[in-house]
């Protein structure tokens, strides 16, 4: 049976989700300048959970796949993207490099949900590869670069990121849940663990002094990652996920880069060198043919069915 094509509000809610999480990349950042990325976490997941559990009722699934998208999603990517913009990823490039998401995702579709790719997928996911190599390969150690460490912990978090795709996308096969209260439910679990690793890496005294001198940006931050790029955004996203096939929904989230190498440049300064530019185009192409290289070889070649 051929899947649903994205309506008009799918769409509109895929671009409300691109502008949150461009803008995200630049929130993590400022949060960041005084509070440890474990904290960060803590903080985060904690303010997004812990003020609604008496109003929203436990989504209508299983436990485990609460359980696994809260440590997969929560723990797992921002653990890994908090601890590489703190040691040296760039806003903007961390805005492209979080995208491998949509390679991993659907590599992992394939056998895990067994989900068919068209070529035109492979073929743009092949140009987007090509283009964050050439991303990968203008790290360096001098002010404002990107480093190689950065680089491979939001790797990391991209890989998580896929992970969590794939639990959203298998828990919808079991039963019909509302978005929201997932989110809220899965955001309890990485509570704990990142306060864990928070008084492991930091300490407890400096976690304490962090907490007590936390500014109004701070506070500010940890409310939009909170309540916007966590529960609306991941709401959203969820839904999409639900309702269409995972290798038509990931490649939007290529489109988050753009906002967030405008935010990083406007809020920042930071402007990539003329390799990473390159790279973020080729990305940025990829998307173009992972969204419209079906329809372009169907018009070129009317013969050849389209598949979903």
């Amino acid at each position: 049976m051929n899947a649903l094509p994205l309506s008009r509000g799918d769409l509109l809610r895929a671009l409300a989700v691109v502008v949150i999480w461009g803008l995200n990349f630049v929130v993590m950042k400022v949060g960041l300048q005084g509070i440890g990325p474990m904290l960060l976490g803590a903080l985060r997941f904690a303010a997004a959970a812990l003020p609604f559990l008496l109003f929203v009722k436990f989504p209508n699934l299983p436990w485990r796949y609460v359980v696994a998208y809260g440590l997969a999603q929560g723990l797992g990517q921002f653990g890994f993207l908090f601890l590489g913009l703190q040691l040296g990823m760039t806003v903007g490039m961390a805005s492209v490099v979080m995208q491998t998401q949509a390679f991993f995702t659907l590599l992992l579709a394939v056998p895990v949900l067994g989900e068919r790719a068209r070529l035109s997928q492979g073929l743009g996911l092949l140009v987007a590869l090509g283009g964050l190599v050439l991303i990968a390969t203008a790290h360096g150690d001098g002010p404002g670069q990107m480093t190689l460490a950065g680089f491979v912990l939001t790797l990391s978090a991209a890989f998580m990121w896929a992970v969590s795709n794939l639990v959203a996308r298998l828990a919808s096969r079991v039963a019909d849940y509302d978005p929201f209260p997932f989110i809220v439910w899965s955001s309890v679990f990485p509570i704990l663990p990142f306060v864990a690793l928070a008084l492991w890496m930091d300490g407890p005294q400096t976690v304490l002094n962090q907490v007590a001198g936390m500014n109004l940006n701070a506070f500010l931050a940890v409310l939009f990652l909170a309540w916007l790029a966590t529960l609306l955004a991941y709401s959203l996203w969820t839904r999409l996920l639900k309702r269409h096939p995972a290798g038509r929904v990931t490649p939007f989230s290529l489109l988050v880069p753009v906002v967030g190498l405008w935010s990083a440049w406007m809020f920042f300064d930071e402007l990539p060198l003329p390799q990473q530019w390159l790279g973020t185009g080729a990305v940025l192409m990829g998307l173009v043919v992972n969204q419209l290289g079906s329809r372009i070889l169907a018009f070129l070649n009317p013969s050849v069915e389209q598949r979903p």
